[in-house]
């Protein structure tokens, strides 16, 4: 729980560990919190315990609380020497310092700004420094002040669009505005608590499910919400912008015909008048202005994974990162080879991408004996922005007060699309490793 463990899973391995030990012990495990009651079989009394705990991800700290588990239950060590064992984890101070993981997340969201969002070379550095600074603000004054850690997503995201509004509205069309604020807030996205509520809704886990799917509903819209104020708040400032953000938009229109590659009537030509509004970057401008060449990817793929994985406290001395590398970038090849031809459907997408993953990552736990959620953890993060990215990044630029309230409703139901993507391609992957051989033991970490 202090280190991010998929909560769908946590009773059956206390349940699975109590029954090895014979132990006479009961679990409920609700967000946050689990209620232990221990008996002793003979007078019936029973002794309970509550054991609250919240924290987040922690790779290295959580494949070591794995491993003890697993040999506590084969026989390997005894309880009390994986009790003391335990405790010297808890103990344990953070992997890397503040300044560290600021440059990771800086690094990250400029890799993730041109792979998911497009954005241009001017746009990555805008976006990395703003997610860098959004890290130093949840590691900092989020951790230290519990007045502020209630409004710190609200702040960010209000801040995030602020300045992005701001860049966007410069002259001779430097910045874009979708990719600069998609790449600062992206961090804060609630896209691993909506995959959780996901998976344990599909566990029949109703109460810390709905719970969980609620919640990240409602924090999804109000990361929209503020997005749009925060755009909101500069062109009241600036009164000018609003007039060029209403003539602006990088419309271009095509006349000609288009081939369709997919859908239900393919390779049947549509012939017309087309209008595309984007942030236009038009051939003959300089290539810092320009987004990326697509073979540019190949380097930062495995780059992103890595930065992901060490902002993630995974250890860079372990051979889990070159796992969680090439697992990471497995399922990001699987996601754009199938956004080339399902590019509306992101559910689907995520779902393929997810599979691509959970069958790598269970087939690396059954054969090589590695830790199954671990491993795959990076790979399912990445799948998130790529999937929000295909279609059409976090916000777009809006009009009307309709396209701005409805751009907070969309962003929230298109993450749930991809959670439930994900959920069915992780759930297909175990079922298609562990329907032949023997059945998964009482040891299993995975989503």
């Amino acid at each position: 729980m202090s280190y991010g463990a998929p909560s769908h899973r946590i009773e059956s391995q206390l349940q699975a560990a109590s029954r090895i030990l014979e132990v006479g012990s009961e679990f409920v495990h609700l967000p946050n919190l689990t209620i232990v009651s221990f008996n002793d079989g003979g007078t019936r009394a029973f002794e309970t315990h509550f054991v609250r705990a919240s924290g987040k991800i922690a790779l290295t700290a959580l494949h070591k609380v794995h491993l003890v588990y697993r040999d506590v239950l084969h026989d390997k060590v005894g309880v009390e020497a994986g009790t003391a064992t335990l405790r010297k984890i808890l103990r344990a101070p953070p992997r890397y310092n503040l300044a560290f993981r600021c440059a990771l997340s800086f690094v990250s969201a400029t890799i993730l700004c041109s792979l998911a969002f497009g954005g241009s070379f001017v746009d990555m550095l805008v976006g990395g420094a703003a997610s860098s600074i959004l890290q130093f603000l949840g590691l900092q004054a989020a951790a230290k002040s519990a007045i502020y850690a209630n409004v710190y997503e609200i702040s960010v995201s209000i801040l995030m669009s602020f300045i992005a509004r701001g860049l966007s509205t410069v002259s001779n069309d430097i910045f874009c505005f979708s990719p600069i604020v998609s790449t600062g807030v992206a961090s804060v996205l609630p896209g691993f608590v909506i995959l959780i509520s996901a998976l344990e809704l599909t566990s029949n886990n109703i109460l810390c499910g709905s719970v969980r799917m609620v919640y990240a509903v409602i924090y999804t819209l109000f990361l929209g919400f503020g997005l749009t104020i925060g755009s909101e708040l500069y062109l009241i400032f600036n009164p000018h912008a609003r007039h060029i953000v209403n003539h602006s938009g990088g419309t271009e229109v095509v006349h000609g015909q288009f081939m369709a590659r997919n859908g239900s009537s393919a390779f049947v030509p549509l012939g017309g008048t087309f209008s595309f509004t984007q942030c236009y970057r038009d051939p003959s401008w300089p290539w810092w202005k320009q987004p990326l060449p697509w073979w540019t990817i190949f380097f930062f793929v495995p780059l992103y994974s890595v930065c992901s994985s060490l902002g993630n406290l995974q250890s860079w001395r372990s051979k889990q990162l070159l796992v969680m590398t090439i697992f990471s970038s497995a399922a990001f090849a699987a996601n754009k080879a199938t956004g080339l031809y399902i590019s509306d459907r992101g559910d689907v997408v995520s779902a393929v991408g997810a599979f691509v993953i959970g069958v790598l990552g269970n087939v690396y736990s059954r054969v090589i004996r590695g830790t199954a959620f671990t491993s795959m953890v990076t790979g399912v993060l990445f799948i998130v922005p790529s999937a929000l990215g295909q279609g059409g990044g976090i916000i777009q630029n809006y009009r009307t007060a309709a396209e701005q309230y409805s751009s907070g409703f969309t962003l929230g139901v298109r993450m749930i699309q991809v959670a439930v993507g994900i959920t069915i391609g992780l759930y297909a992957s175990q079922l298609a490793v562990y329907s032949f051989g023997t059945r998964k033991n009482a040891a299993y970490f995975a989503f």
